[in-house]
């Protein structure tokens, strides 16, 4: 599904990400872990085709740079950037437009419902707390059906109902097959979740494992991210 295979990535002479290699499956959710400047956001940016890089990155095949490979792309950044003048409705279906998502209104309601935006839903992007703005660019994201989704940081700005939600959500998109990559700080928050782990020190990968390599081991992602990151 997800295939990154020597990515790098400098920024002038520093290296914010050295030589990383790693795969994602259909089904599995991996978590980006890592502390501040580890090269996280750089590695999801340079997924979402966002920056020039160094080395190759597939999704389904298909080079990410591609217009098949960003048509099975999702992506949920930790800054929402909506536009002023449009009505959260009318951002879904610019993004559903954008992506030839045919009879997508039915998703589209169940979403908004689910986040509590149906009411909501000739409300500006201007007019909306950071919070609901998230939210929006949740639903934007998963109105394309992507095969591969990006998160970075999904709880951040949420209220609790809508964290249960979007637990559930990424539960239900994992049973259907989607790969996922969440990057966060806020291990505990993917606790439930996670099937694979790597983790990211000064751009370099220091761990890549999946969740069965513990088994019997009864660590937490916070316990494991500590054992791999602390000196």
């Amino acid at each position: 599904m997800l295939q990154i295979t020597n990515l790098s990535k400098n920024y002038g002479k520093t290296e914010a990400v050295k030589n990383i290699s790693f795969n994602v499956e259909p089904g599995e959710i991996a978590v980006l872990a890592g502390p501040n400047g580890a090269g996280k956001s750089t590695i999801i940016k340079s997924i979402a085709g966002l920056l020039k890089y160094e080395g190759n990155i597939t999704i389904c095949g298909h080079s990410n740079k591609s217009v098949k490979g960003k048509s099975l792309l999702g992506y949920i950044p930790e800054m929402p950037s909506l536009f002023p003048l449009l009505t959260i409705n009318e951002h879904i279906t610019m993004m559903a437009h954008a992506f030839g998502v045919k009879d997508y209104e039915a998703r589209a309601e169940e979403l908004l419902t689910l986040f509590d935006l149906w009411d909501k839903k000739d409300k500006y992007g201007s007019d909306l707390s950071k919070g609901m703005q998230q939210k929006v660019s949740i639903c934007c994201a998963l109105i394309t059906q992507p095969k591969l989704l990006l998160v970075d940081e999904p709880m951040i700005g949420l209220d609790p109902k809508a964290i249960r939600n979007m637990k559930e959500l990424l539960m239900e998109l994992k049973n259907q097959g989607t790969a996922i990559v969440i990057s966060t700080h806020l291990l505990d928050s993917a606790q439930e979740l996670w099937d694979k782990i790597l983790i990211m020190k000064n751009g370099e990968s220091v761990l890549a494992k999946s969740r069965h390599d513990f088994d019997g081991e009864f660590k937490t992602l916070e316990d494991i991210f500590f054992e791999f990151t602390e000196e």
